[in-house]
């Protein structure tokens, strides 16, 4: 169990600091760059749907590396044990759409639970990060008129 624990605390750690890094850089971007607000808007937008792509992609490598292995479980249901199959698993669990259509079984489960969390945690992060852009970009436009 101790292994599938560090595994899973890499993968979550992992995803915290790319989710950080990505909003620091964006904000950071946004105080250099003097842009329209609406443009603004899109790049917080579009930057932080990037970051997310990225930090679902590094769970479905994890659930390829441990599927893969005799250690950590399985994965079944329509399921054929491709990267693009892992892929597909972790953009649904991690947006907590949760099809049904594979099932994980052994460790996977704990991987998959954490993923989910770690999703809604690194979701709801991104709302209030671009709830602030907006709200500042609305406050400046308010004091030019």
């Amino acid at each position: 169990m101790l292994i599938p624990l560090l595994i899973n605390g890499f993968l979550v750690a992992f995803a915290v600091l790319i989710h950080h890094e990505v909003l620091n850089g964006l904000f950071k971007l946004g105080q250099k760059l003097k842009l329209h607000r609406n443009m603004g808007v899109l790049m917080g937008v579009f930057g932080a749907l990037i970051g997310h792509v990225i930090e679902i992609w590094m769970f479905a490598f994890g659930y390829f590396f441990m599927y893969n292995s005799p250690y950590f479980g399985t994965l079944t249901g329509n399921f054929n044990g491709s990267l693009t199959d892992c892929a597909y698993f972790s953009f649904t669990t991690y947006t907590s759409l949760g099809f049904g259509d594979i099932e994980p079984h052994g460790d996977l489960r704990f991987t998959a639970g954490l993923e989910a969390l770690t999703g809604l945690v690194l979701i709801t992060w991104t709302a209030s990060f671009l709830f602030l852009k907006m709200q500042r970009y609305w406050h400046r436009d308010e004091v030019k008129n």
